[in-house]
């Protein structure tokens, strides 16, 4: 049996938060893309920077292993994970214009991500950034590179940190909710552009997000946080067609093409085993499942 290019066994404190995960297990293999679907302060984000070794410190506290071919990244030194950190292992946050620095040109930003694992290549960034561009599906690119960001549109934005991230063509890519600061036609070309990244690059993704139905075509897999527990993980469809958790079958319920969308039993279920309101009703999982299997997937 091939062995998971990350293996994830996974606990964090915060010092004034204990408890953001427990436990928590995770496995995703070369080019596979896993989604990791959760509500606000299930411990999403959490699980991404302790992925990149963003919480070491007073920051938080992770314990267990992190294991990403074969090393585990919680035992590696600062410089050691520095090496990994955008050249194996790319992140892609969920607020381009914020994750870019606004007194720099969009150049001077793909030239020192390239240049901080290619300092014998430093000399050829702007090929690498002009294809990196091409391949996000970024037109203009030659004339991108000397604009600042507030120039830029978000989804261009959001482009051109997705191209900086590819730019060393990692092995494994973190996307923590890119879509969100985007309308619906834009975050659609941006999750099959991941598609396609993760199709050409043989690249493994971990996508975070909320929203069950818009990563339901993109992922192979799905894990399900709620409140730092991992409740559920399987293939996409089987999850969709057969939820075994009452957290699973709540989300599945809420999406907006079921019938009782809007209604105050959907509601109060999926508030309720969120832990702020009492259920008037039980899900019925034999109606979600006929609803899951209508739910058209690429």
């Amino acid at each position: 049996m091939t062995a998971p290019l990350l293996d994830v066994r996974l606990a964090v404190d915060y010092a004034n938060k204990p408890g953001v995960l427990r436990d928590v297990a995770l496995q995703i293999g070369t080019g596979e893309v896993l989604g990791l679907i959760g509500e606000s302060g299930s411990g999403k984000s959490t699980m991404a920077l302790s992925i990149m070794r963003l919480l070491d410190g007073k920051a938080g506290n992770p314990r267990g292993h992190i294991t990403f071919d074969g090393r585990n990244l919680l035992a590696l030194k600062n410089s050691e994970m520095r090496d990994i950190r955008g050249r194996e292992i790319s992140m892609v946050l969920q607020s381009p214009i914020a994750s870019l620095n606004p007194s720099l040109r969009i150049s001077t930003h793909m030239s020192e991500a390239w240049r901080a694992h290619q300092r014998r290549n430093a000399g050829v960034w702007r090929d690498r950034a002009l294809e990196a561009f091409d391949m996000v599906a970024l037109p203009g690119g030659a004339d991108l590179l000397t604009r600042f960001p507030r120039q830029l549109s978000v989804g261009q934005a959001q482009r051109v940190l997705i191209g900086m991230a590819i730019l060393h063509r990692p092995r494994l890519l973190i996307a923590d909710e890119p879509t969100s600061a985007l309308d619906a036609i834009t975050s659609a070309e941006v999750l099959a552009l991941f598609k396609r990244l993760n199709r050409e690059l043989n690249m493994a993704v971990l996508f975070i997000s909320h929203d069950l139905l818009s990563v339901a075509s993109l992922c192979d897999r799905l894990a399900i946080l709620q409140r730092g527990e991992l409740v559920e993980c399987g293939r996409t469809p089987e999850l969709f067609a057969r939820p075994t958790h009452p957290y699973t079958r709540a989300l599945l319920q809420a999406l907006p093409r079921h019938p009782s969308i809007g209604t105050p039993d959907a509601t109060q279920d999926l508030l309720a085993l969120s832990g702020f309101a009492k259920p008037q009703t039980a899900p019925d999982p034999a109606a979600l499942e006929r609803e899951a299997l209508s739910i058209p997937r690429n």
